[in-house]
C-alpha cells in the first residue's frame, strides 16, 4: 500500500513525514475527491508545481464545519491554493428545477454531501480563521467564472465577485499552469501577496487609487451592476470582449472604496508546453484511500481517454469555455497525443478501446485562421455562426492521421470519439475522407451531436448554425453508413426553454422531431450558470452582446409546456402538449391525423395521460423524463425510439478490420 500511496502527492501528515519533508510549500484545498489524472484541474496544477520543485500536499473533502482538517499540514511556507473542483459547486448539487442532487459524481463512492455549497467562498474563511493572513490564491472553474459580479440561478440575484465574498488574495481564472508558476516564483522569492499586481490571468482587489499595471477598461460600478438590466449586460459585454490575450485589457469593477482589477488573459499554452504538461507522472487514477468505497465515479469517463487540445472558437452562447478557455485553439503535438496512447495501452485493466481522443470541440487541432496567432480573435463575428467565416480554416488531415496511428498501437483495437464533433466545422471541410473515416472506425454504433433546437431564432440566441446544417450532416452521415456497410444512429441533443425559446418555437422543435421520427428519453432544460452569454440573457431578457431584447421563459410552468411538447408523444404529457397547443393557436395538431402532436380529451376519462387521482402519488411532466437520480448529465445509451434513424431498414452487417 505503502508504494502505491507514494505514486501520489500528499494527502495526510504521516505522507508527508514518509517524504522526509519537515513542511509543505502548498496546501490544495479541493471539493472533489483526489484524482491524479490529467482530465482534473489539481492534478495538472500540482504536477507542474511539483515539477517546479515545489512541496505541494492535496487537502481534499476537507470537514468545512471547523478549522481542524485545515490545519492537518501545518501552515504552508508559500500559502493555500483552494478550488471547488472541477465544476460549480452549485451544479454540482443541484438540478435545474433547484432540486438537491442525490449523489456526487466526483466524491468517493459518488455520495453526495463531502463539499459545501459555494464551495471556495466556505473553504477561504476557514482558512482565515485558522491562519488568519497566510496567502490565499483561488483557482478553478467555480472561481474563474464567478470572478465578476454575476447572475446566480440559485439565489435568482446578481452576486459579488467571488474574490470579495471569499477574502482570498488573488483569483487565478483560465487554464493555470503558468499563472502558478508565476506566483510561486514571486512568493518564494519573498515578495508579499499583496504586491503581486502583474501577473496576467489574476484578479485582484486594490484601493481604487492605485495604478492599474496594464492598460484597463471599466466595466461598471456593482451597486448600479447588481440591479441588472441593461447595466450588467453591458458590463458582461466588456468583460467578454477582454478574454483574448493579444487584445484584451484589464477589465476594472469598482466595490465601494475598491476596485477589483482583472489582468488581460495569460497566453494559451503553446504545444512544446502542453506536450510537457501531459507528460507528468500521472498516476491516471483516484487515491488508493477510496478503494474501499468503490472509488471515484467520474474516472470512469476518462480514464481511457486522451485530451488532445485546449479552447474552442464555436462560442456557443451557453457554454463557458469562452470565458475560462478562450477561443484560441491549442492543441499537443502528435508525439506526445501518441505517448499517452500506449501509456494507457499498458494498462493491466486497459480492454482495448481508446474511449475518446478530444476536448472542448474533438476535432478542432488549430486555431481558426492565420490572424488569430498576431492580432487576436475576432470581436465582431464568431467563427462558426451563423455561417463560417470566410478565413476559417478548415482541415482535419492532421487529426485524423493521428486516430490511425494510434489505432496501429499493440493492444489498442478500437479508437472512439466521444466528446463531441464539431458537424458545421465537419461540413465546412471539403475533402470527406476524414467524415469517412469517422463513421467507419471512430462511431460505436451511435453518434451524439448538439444541433441543440431547430428555430431560427433560438440557434440565433444560441450562436449555433441553421438546422439546415444539422440536416445536411444527417444525410451525409447516414449515406457514408450506408456505404460502410454500418447500421448506425444519430443522438442528437436538445434543450428547451433556452433564451429565444417560447411555446411557438417549442411547436416548431416538436413538428421536427415527429418529422425526424424522434423522440428524446430526456428533455435538458437551460441551466444558467455563471460565466456564458445566455445566462445573462437569461437575467437581463438582453443580449449582451448586440444589445437587442431577447424572450425568456421562466415560469415553471411556461419550461414544463416546453418540455412535454419535445416529449409529445408520451401519455402522460398529452394535457400539458394540449394545453400549449393551445395557447399559441394550434389546435390544428391536435387530433387523430398524422400530422397531429397529440390526440384529443378522452371524454369521462379523468385518470388519463397521467392525470393524478385522489391521494396517487406521482404525475405530470418529470425533470428530464424521470425523477432525478443526483448525477450530473451522463450519457445513456438510448432506446430504439429515441435515435435518429438511418434510412434503410437493415443495414448490412458491421465489417471486420
Amino acid at each position: 500500500m505503502m508504494m502505491e500511496r507514494e505514486r501520489f502527492l500528499p494527502v495526510s501528515a504521516a505522507d508527508v513525514a514518509a517524504r522526509g519533508w519537515d513542511e509543505v510549500d502548498f496546501v490544495y484545498v479541493t471539493g472533489d475527491a483526489y484524482v491524479d489524472h490529467p482530465s482534473f484541474g489539481v492534478a495538472i496544477i500540482s504536477r507542474v508545481l511539483e515539477a517546479e520543485g515545489y512541496r505541494v500536499a492535496i487537502l481534499a473533502q476537507p470537514n468545512y464545519k471547523s478549522t481542524e482538517d485545515f490545519r492537518r499540514f501545518g501552515r504552508p511556507r508559500l500559502g493555500f491554493l483552494v478550488t471547488a473542483g472541477n465544476i460549480d459547486s452549485m451544479v454540482a448539487h443541484y438540478t435545474v428545477a433547484k432540486r438537491r442532487r442525490t449523489s456526487d459524481y466526483y466524491s468517493p463512492g459518488g455520495k453526495a454531501g463531502g463539499r459545501p455549497d459555494r464551495a471556495v467562498i466556505v473553504y477561504c474563511n476557514r482558512i482565515r480563521e485558522a491562519y488568519g493572513d497566510v496567502p490565499i490564491i483561488l483557482g478553478g472553474l467555480e472561481a474563474s467564472l464567478r470572478r465578476f459580479a454575476h447572475y446566480d440561478y440559485w439565489d435568482d440575484r446578481i452576486r459579488r465577485s467571488v474574490l470579495v465574498d471569499s477574502r482570498a488574495d488573488i483569483l487565478t481564472y483560465g487554464m493555470g499552469e503558468n499563472i502558478l508558476r508565476r506566483l510561486a516564483e514571486l512568493l518564494d522569492r519573498g515578495i508579499p501577496i499583496r504586491k503581486i499586481r502583474d501577473v496576467r490571468g489574476c484578479v485582484y482587489l486594490a484601493p481604487r487609487e492605485e495604478r492599474v499595471h496594464y492598460e484597463a477598461v471599466v466595466c461598471g460600478d456593482y451597486n448600479e451592476i447588481k440591479q441588472g438590466g441593461k447595466a450588467y449586460a453591458d458590463a458582461f459585454a466588456v468583460q467578454y470582449n477582454n478574454q483574448d490575450a493579444i487584445t484584451g485589457k484589464a477589465v476594472i469593477e469598482y466595490y465601494d472604496d475598491k476596485m477589483l482589477v482583472a489582468n488581460p488573459p495569460m497566453p494559451p499554452l503553446e504545444q512544446a508546453e502542453l506536450d510537457a504538461v501531459y507528460a507528468l507522472p500521472y498516476a491516471r487514477t483516484y487515491h488508493p484511500d477510496y478503494e474501499a468505497v468503490g472509488g471515484v465515479p467520474a474516472i470512469e469517463e476518462v480514464k481511457f481517454s486522451i485530451t488532445h487540445n485546449r479552447g474552442c472558437f464555436g462560442s456557443c452562447n451557453f457554454c463557458a469555455i469562452t470565458f475560462n478557455q478562450g477561443r484560441s485553439v491549442r492543441c499537443r503535438s502528435e508525439e506526445s497525443v501518441l505517448r499517452e496512447a500506449r501509456d494507457i495501452a499498458a494498462m493491466p485493466d486497459f480492454k482495448g478501446y481508446i474511449h475518446d481522443v478530444g476536448g472542448p470541440t474533438a476535432n478542432f487541432r488549430e486555431p481558426a485562421c492565420e490572424k488569430q496567432l498576431t492580432k487576436g480573435v475576432c470581436l465582431n463575428r464568431k467563427c462558426l455562426s451563423p455561417t463560417p467565416c470566410r478565413n476559417l480554416r478548415v482541415d482535419h488531415k492532421e487529426y485524423a492521421r493521428m486516430l490511425r496511428k494510434i489505432e496501429e498501437i499493440p493492444r489498442v483495437k478500437k479508437v472512439f470519439i466521444r466528446s463531441g464533433i464539431r458537424y458545421d466545422y465537419l461540413m465546412a471541410d471539403p475533402d470527406r475522407s476524414f467524415f469517412r473515416q469517422l463513421v467507419t472506425h471512430h462511431v460505436s454504433g451511435q453518434l451524439k451531436v448538439a444541433p441543440e433546437h431547430c428555430a431560427a431564432a433560438t440557434l440565433a440566441c444560441m450562436g449555433k448554425p441553421s438546422i439546415g446544417v444539422y440536416e445536411a450532416f444527417k444525410k451525409e452521415y447516414f449515406r457514408l453508413s450506408r456505404e460502410a456497410g454500418l447500421e448506425q444512429y444519430l443522438v442528437p441533443y436538445l434543450m428547451s426553454s433556452h433564451p429565444g425559446a417560447g411555446l411557438r418555437e417549442a411547436v416548431e422543435l416538436a413538428l421536427f422531431l415527429k418529422k425526424e421520427g424522434y423522440m428524446p428519453e430526456q428533455v435538458q432544460d437551460f441551466y444558467p450558470t455563471p460565466g456564458t452569454v445566455s445566462t445573462v440573457m437569461y437575467a437581463t431578457g438582453l443580449d449582451p452582446l448586440t444589445g437587442k431584447k431577447v424572450y425568456v421563459a421562466k415560469d415553471y410552468h411556461e419550461k414544463q409546456l416546453q418540455r412535454a411538447l419535445l416529449q409529445y408523444s408520451r401519455p402522460q404529457n398529452a394535457d400539458l402538449v394540449r394545453e400549449a397547443l393551445r395557447k399559441v393557436g394550434r389546435e390544428d395538431l391536435i387530433g387523430m391525423g398524422k400530422e397531429c402532436l397529440v390526440r384529443p380529451e378522452r371524454p369521462n376519462a379523468a385518470q388519463a395521460y397521467g392525470k393524478r387521482k385522489p391521494g396517487q402519488k406521482g404525475s405530470g411532466v418529470q425533470y428530464n423524463g424521470h425523477r432525478p437520480s443526483g448525477k450530473i448529465a451522463r450519457a445513456e445509451k438510448p432506446s430504439k425510439s429515441s435515435r435518429v434513424k438511418p434510412g434503410v431498414k437493415k443495414a448490412a452487417p458491421r465489417k471486420k478490420k
